[in-house]
């Protein structure tokens, strides 16, 4: 039996498959909720949503949660053009939508835009986002003359858990988590953290000076893989 074992907080819950492996790999990994997922499509949105299903648009998602929102309330497999964040938010669609319907897919909203604007052909799309939705995306697309129709279909609140250990490695999944976490909690200076993608550093970064590791691609598979490499 391993003993001290590394003792890692994720600030969501996770795929218990995934966390079995990585307790596994002399891990002990806690979870806590530090954001709350609300649907939230208005009767104009989602009369919205019924009519754009049945014509030929260009939408945009960047979150799982967008994805959900959205599909739940479709009754017929639209012809979109859909440009996706890849990993798990790229899985929620195939489980709707054909995978030819996916055109672009990109790391995050940044390399996204570049690819809607290299498509050549899009001169307006509709970005499916929550309340928390960062900026990259539709600002970089309006400079370039694209138009961004930006529909809220959920709303991302926070809900802070005060943590009482010290843990060796901390995950976080986005900007609104880091919010919630450091909106009651310090944590120790030789504690590493590790962030999904960019923004989510530049989140973490506003907050303390630890090391912090950033994913090159989303999804929870690479971040415990980070998180495994970096402990060995």
């Amino acid at each position: 039996m391993v003993e001290n074992k590394i003792k890692i907080l994720s600030t969501r819950t996770l795929n218990g498959e995934l966390l079995h492996k990585t307790v596994l790999q002399d891990m002990d990994v806690e979870a806590d909720t530090f954001i709350k997922i609300i649907p939230d499509v208005s009767k104009e949105t989602d009369a919205f949503i019924q009519s754009l299903a049945l014509q030929p648009a260009a939408v945009i998602f960047t979150s799982v949660n967008a994805v959900n929102a959205v599909t739940t309330r479709l009754t017929v497999v639209p012809s979109w053009k859909i440009f996706s964040i890849g990993g798990a938010t790229k899985d929620a669609l195939l489980h709707f939508f054909d995978a030819s319907s996916i055109v672009a897919t990109a790391k995050n909203a940044t390399l996204l835009s570049e690819k809607i604007i290299a498509y050549g052909d899009i001169k307006e799309v509709v970005f499916f986002c929550g309340n928390r939705r960062m900026n990259h995306l539709p600002e970089r697309l309006g400079d370039a003359g694209i138009r961004v129709e930006e529909l809220l279909v959920y709303q991302t609140v926070g809900t802070p858990v005060a943590t009482t250990k010290e843990y060796e490695g901390i995950l976080f999944f986005s900007p609104s988590a880091v919010d919630s976490f450091f909106s009651i909690n310090t944590i120790p200076v030789h504690t590493v953290l590790f962030s999904i993608g960019e923004s989510t550093t530049a989140a973490i970064e506003s907050y303390c000076s630890n090391k912090v590791i950033t994913s090159q691609w989303p999804g929870e598979s690479n971040m415990l893989e980070m998180v495994a490499d970096y402990f060995k």
